[in-house]
């Protein structure tokens, strides 16, 4: 009966983890993994689908014996070592970094076309 608790507890951690980290808001770990695939590496990703898969058959009274605890508990310990190494300022961070680069180069495009402009019409 603890390994049942123990998995679950873990899909819950996972869950917390997802929606703390990724800001994914949804209630079961299947829903919320699927939100966050884009954001979550191939192994991870994969991972986190068999806690899914997991999750919900820990709830039917029969199957949460044929759980294969072992794999779960490393497909958890997978996911969330992976989930507390990302660090929120740094991802905040590079996205606006990201965002000024935009905007410069598309500053630089459109300085460029407009010298392009003016030299065509003799006016430079």
């Amino acid at each position: 009966m603890s390994q049942e608790i123990d998995i679950q507890t873990r899909i819950a951690q996972a869950i917390l983890l997802l929606r703390k980290k990724l800001g994914v808001r949804d209630k079961s770990l299947t829903a919320s993994v699927r939100r966050a695939r884009r954001r979550l590496p191939r192994k991870i990703y994969k991972q986190a689908m068999v806690l899914a898969q997991a999750e919900q058959m820990a709830d039917h009274p029969r199957l949460r014996f044929v759980l294969d605890t072992p794999k779960l508990e490393q497909a958890s310990d997978d996911v969330q070592s992976h989930l507390n190494a990302i660090n929120l300022a740094d991802r905040r961070w590079g996205w606006f970094l990201s965002f000024l680069g935009s905007i410069a180069l598309g500053l630089l495009v459109l300085s460029a076309v407009a010298v392009i402009i003016l030299r065509w019409r003799g006016l430079i």
